[in-house]
């Protein structure tokens, strides 16, 4: 029985793939041999897109508040962990409202700091 785990092992889609971190921590990222970039969901127990890496977080939390736009939402409306995906020419970065102010939400939940690399994230204060 060992010997068959272990060759299942071998040929995993993540051995095939790539050299995956043995004991990921939340909002990991790994970057695929093609240039992109997964991120580890500790809830799932998987790796995911970054993008659906976002939104199973904002899934946690009720949903985004805000939606998707270029726009940010109206100041007076948002409160304290509201959520949005700022729309950029460079790509979609995941906001989040902290302490009076939109910032990205990797700089309010400390993942991985490649996350800011991502889409329109490094774009966002522009």
């Amino acid at each position: 029985m060992l010997k068959l785990f272990l060759i299942l092992l071998a040929f995993s889609p993540a051995a095939i793939a790539g050299n995956y971190p043995a004991d990921p921590s939340d909002g990991q990222i790994h970057v695929l041999d093609n240039g992109s970039m997964e991120a580890w969901d500790s809830v799932g127990e998987l790796w995911l897109s970054v993008e659906s890496f976002w939104l199973a977080y904002a899934d946690r939390r009720g949903g985004l508040t805000w939606g998707r736009s270029s726009d940010y939402p109206p100041y007076a409306e948002v409160s304290e962990y509201d959520t949005f995906f700022v729309e950029l020419a460079s790509g979609s970065c995941l906001m989040q409202f902290f302490h009076t102010r939109w910032r990205r939400a990797q700089d309010v939940r400390r993942w991985d700091k490649r996350f800011n690399k991502y889409g329109g994230c490094p774009d966002v204060f522009e």
